[in-house]
This record gives C-alpha cells, structure tokens and sequence, in this order.
C-alpha cells in the first residue's frame, strides 16, 4: 500500500480502488513549492511554512445578505490541536464547517477567499468533495452513531469505499476502536446496538468511525458539551493522543476546555479573527484587549 503522510496522496488505491472507480483517480495534483508560495501570499508565515497544514486567507462566508465570516486569515499547524472560542453567533463553527465544505450544501450561501490544505486550495473547481471528506473526518457536538451495531458502525465507512474483505474490516475496525480508546471497553459488545452504549462511549465511537477512513484531519464541533465530568475527561484525554498523528481542529464554549486540550487557540468575534496565537500566550498575555476581556470573563 502506498505510504500515507501528505495530503497530495488523497487515495490509498489498494483499500478504496473499488469505492472510488469510474470517478477521479486523483482528487488533487501534487503542488510544487514554488507554486505553494505563489497561492500562499496572503497568508502569514506562523508558526512555519514547513509546519502548516491547513491555511486560511482573507475567508469569507456570507448567507445571503449576513456577512458570517469575514477576511479570515490563519495558519493552522499540523498535529496540533487548534481550538476556537468566541460566544455564540461568533462564526466558528461556520469557519470550522469551511474546512470540509460542509457549507457547500447551505442555500444562499457564497464563499470567497481560499482554505489551502498541504498547498492545495479546496476549493477548485475540480476537486472531488467526497474524497475530500475522507480525508478530514467530522465530530459534532450531538453524538450520531447509526442504529446499527458498534461494529456496523466504525466499518460504515470503509464499506461506503468499497472494502468488503471482512478480515480488513475486522482489522480496522478493532484499531480504529483502540485508537479511540474504546476498544476494551466494547469488544465484548461488538454486535449489539450502538444505540446501547452511554453517552461518552457514544461519542467515541464516533470519533472512531470518522478514524476508520485514515483521515490526516479531524473536525471537532463542541464534542463534549453534551457529557458529564468523566467522559469529557476521556474525550480530552483523547486529543493529546490523536495529535501525534492527526492534525485536529475543535470548537469550544469552554475556555478552561481549550486551556487543557489546545496548542493553539483562535478568537472569533461578529465574524471576525480577533486573535490566533500559542494557548499559552492567547490565555496569559493576548495582544488584544477584546481577547482578554472575553478570556477573563468581562465579556460574553
């Protein structure tokens, strides 16, 4: 099998050949560095050329006549955690959903400026959504496992590719489980309803469902907003774990959330990058004084 590791690779032939024959082979072309600096422009040099994986500049979304997102421009480095925060309405969860083109299916909606992933821009013309999707795995804030068994459901997606082979399915299911730090607790449990299992294990399922896949991102919107104490431990638990090998983006109402999970941290305001730096700096000393007023609690 190909070796993995750039977001150029897009298919891994050998697993997906099947799910993805009679559409592109390819959803996008390998992009030289010349040419990576030439679409990077615009775009600020932190923290490293070499380190970034996911590139943002002069974005801006608007539904209709509302201007959701505007003139955002960021860096957001590879196996890192990159939390945003902001009060509700802020526009980080739109920002977050433009990441995947998850708003492409909005009516009304109109996207300008450019999200670059590894020096490609996704949003040309020419790239295969669906791949693109394989590629950067999606959380949400309301676990959504099928009704289906905890089996079923992390090898729903492989199937949707085109692997039938039950061996590979069991194979990676069982390492997306562990990786997910699910494993012991429902190998016992593989065929019963995942609608059976509590509310943290619900939501790592899911976090193992979009793992299957091999995805180089992961999406997370508030993904532990609706758990008690314990699972949201394990969930943030978790993170430190799967940035070594995932580059992972997450929204959070909760501050003290980001402080813990986070590397990085951006603050959105009216639809608007106020600030986006190192967790520690954002937290201890901000630049801006919109940031610290909503850091300490004097606003929002």
């Amino acid at each position: 099998m190909k070796q993995r590791g750039t977001f150029e690779t897009v298919l891994e032939t050998e697993d997906f050949e099947e799910g993805f024959r009679g559409g592109e082979s390819s959803m996008i072309e390998s992009v030289g560095t010349d040419e990576r600096k030439a679409e990077g422009k615009n775009f600020r040099e932190q923290p490293g050329l070499s380190e970034i994986k996911i590139r943002a500049g002069d974005l801006n979304v608007h539904y209709g006549t509302v201007h959701a997102l505007k003139r955002v421009t960021m860096d957001i480095p590879k196996q890192r955690v990159t939390a945003l925060i902001g009060p509700s309405g802020c526009g980080k969860s739109t920002f977050l959903r433009t990441l995947n083109r998850m708003n492409d299916t909005i009516p009304n909606i109109r996207i300008t400026g450019e999200v670059v992933i590894d020096g490609v821009d996704i949003y040309r013309p020419d790239i295969n959504v669906v791949s693109l999707r394989r590629l950067i795995g999606m959380v949400f804030q309301k676990s959504n496992p099928f009704p289906k068994s905890v089996f079923d459901n992390v090898a729903y997606g492989l199937r949707l590719h085109g692997i039938r082979d039950f061996g590979i399915l069991e194979e990676r299911a069982e390492a997306s489980l562990r990786r997910a730090a699910l494993w012991d607790e429902v190998k016992d449990r593989l065929t019963k309803s995942a609608m059976e299992l509590s509310g943290g294990q619900q939501q790592r399922l899911c976090i193992a469902r979009a793992l299957a896949v091999n995805p180089e991102i992961i999406l997370m919107d508030e993904p532990a907003s609706a758990l008690d104490p314990i699972s949201t431990a394990k969930i943030e638990e978790l993170l430190h774990e799967l940035k070594k090998n995932f580059t992972i983006v997450i929204v959070t109402h909760n501050m003290q959330q980001a402080a813990r999970v986070s590397d990085y941290t951006a603050y959105f305001y009216l639809g608007e990058l106020i600030e986006f730096g190192e967790t520690n700096k954002i937290f201890t000393a901000p630049e801006k004084k919109e940031t610290e007023d909503y850091i300490t609690g004097r606003f929002g």
